[in-house]
């Protein structure tokens, strides 16, 4: 596997599910990964998987900033050949005091646009070689202003989009630490640029 999206509802705890999920990857190197928090789904089914799979282990290769942990539940970016999958982020700052601090959507977007480059930049790449992008946004109205900084970091050829609300808006207040909730995250699918030979 280099990509999984698990669609689960409330009745299924996320820490439940990072618990079984782990048991079936090797620590570190996990599938990028995506969790997308659903008010039902089909069948009165808690939780589905979509995933994508590389059948040649030798074209699999997870990327990880040499500052970040290894992770039991998802690696930042998964190559499959020359095709990188990366996981959601947020606009989490990552630290010894890490959060999500800023309180507008827009905010937000640039410390997440901030971590998905470092992944990038980890793998040699760049905003250029996305193709595809998953946005998932705490609530739809906030969608204007969020286009208005991810129009920012693409040049005139955009890449693909689907863009969704999860589940209900969430209370935009604070934690007693002043960490707020995240209004947003974004997933991306790159393409790595042929090789040229020097002549």
């Amino acid at each position: 596997m280099v990509m999984v999206n698990p669609y689960l509802t409330a009745q299924i705890p996320m820490r439940v599910m990072n618990e079984r999920y782990a048991r079936r990857f090797e620590f570190g190197n996990t599938p990028a990964r995506a969790t997308i928090e659903v008010s039902s789904l089909p069948g009165g089914a808690r939780i589905e998987y979509t995933g994508v799979a590389v059948r040649d282990l030798k074209q699999r290769q997870a990327v990880r900033p040499k500052n970040m942990p290894p992770s039991p539940t998802a690696s930042p970016c998964v190559f499959a050949g020359d095709t990188l999958y990366c996981s959601a982020k947020s606009g989490f700052i990552p630290g010894p005091h890490g959060g999500v601090y800023a309180e507008t959507t827009p905010h937000q977007l640039r410390q997440t646009m901030r971590n998905l480059l470092d992944n990038l930049e980890e793998a040699g790449m760049n905003f250029d070689q996305v193709v595809a992008t998953n946005v998932y946004l705490d609530g739809l109205q906030d969608l204007p202003t969020f286009d208005q900084v991810y129009s920012e970091y693409f040049g005139p050829m955009l890449p693909a989009r689907t863009t969704i609300q999860q589940i209900a808006a969430t209370e935009r207040k604070p934690d007693k630490e002043d960490h707020f909730p995240d209004l947003e995250q974004v997933s991306l699918i790159a393409v790595r640029r042929p090789r040229t030979d020097a002549k």
